[in-house]
């Protein structure tokens, strides 16, 4: 088992469940985070005075799923997710060890 994060710009979150939700993916975890890649933020002008924006808001996604899945997880996301301008995020996979459903017990590939 995979754990899969991806870190996207906010407009894109619809998009990029739709895509998840077809390649069989029945559950996932949304973060509003705020943060800040090679784009460095950026400056904005607000009453005649600019200001730095350091960090730039973003949405992270989780999910957990089986080795034969990340393909497919991977490349929805990527397709879902690119604008192909500089910000679109990026993409973690990370081995999970264990994982137990707390309402049945169900633990690993059937709690999934």
């Amino acid at each position: 088992m995979k754990k899969i994060e991806a870190v996207i710009k906010p407009f894109k979150l619809d998009e990029v469940r739709e895509a998840l939700a077809e390649v069989g993916v029945t559950g996932l975890t949304v973060t509003e985070v705020k943060g800040f890649g090679r784009q460095k933020g950026h400056t904005e002008l607000y009453r005649g005075a600019e200001y730095v924006v350091d960090f730039l808001p973003k949405v992270k996604i989780e999910v957990v799923v089986t080795d034969g899945m990340v393909e497919g997880v991977i490349d929805a996301m990527i397709k879902s997710a690119r604008t192909g301008k500089i910000g679109d995020g990026k993409i973690f996979v990370a081995p999970v060890e264990q994982v137990v459903r707390i309402r049945t017990g169900e633990a690993n590939e059937e709690a999934i």
